[in-house]
């Protein structure tokens, strides 16, 4: 297992981090994203997995929640 961490400077940037990402990766992002207009949709869409980083246990529990996910089904 491994964590990459993006810090990308625009929304085009997105699109290239799509493609050197490594299949079966559980991509986080903050859920402000989502409120992106088509870029949240095409988060949403792809599967992305929001973190409210205003409720910290809320921002744990969901991690949580994916950490034993990815271990049930072996991804990264």
């Amino acid at each position: 297992p491994f964590v990459i961490v993006c810090n990308h400077q625009a929304s085009l940037d997105l699109m290239g981090m799509v493609e050197v990402i490594p299949e079966r990766c559980v991509p986080i992002a903050k859920r402000e994203l989502l409120y992106l207009g088509t870029v949240g949709w095409a988060c949403w869409l792809s599967g992305i997995i929001f973190i409210d980083r205003h409720r910290r246990d809320t921002a744990i529990e969901v991690i949580s929640h994916t950490a034993r996910t990815m271990r049930r089904e072996n991804v990264r």
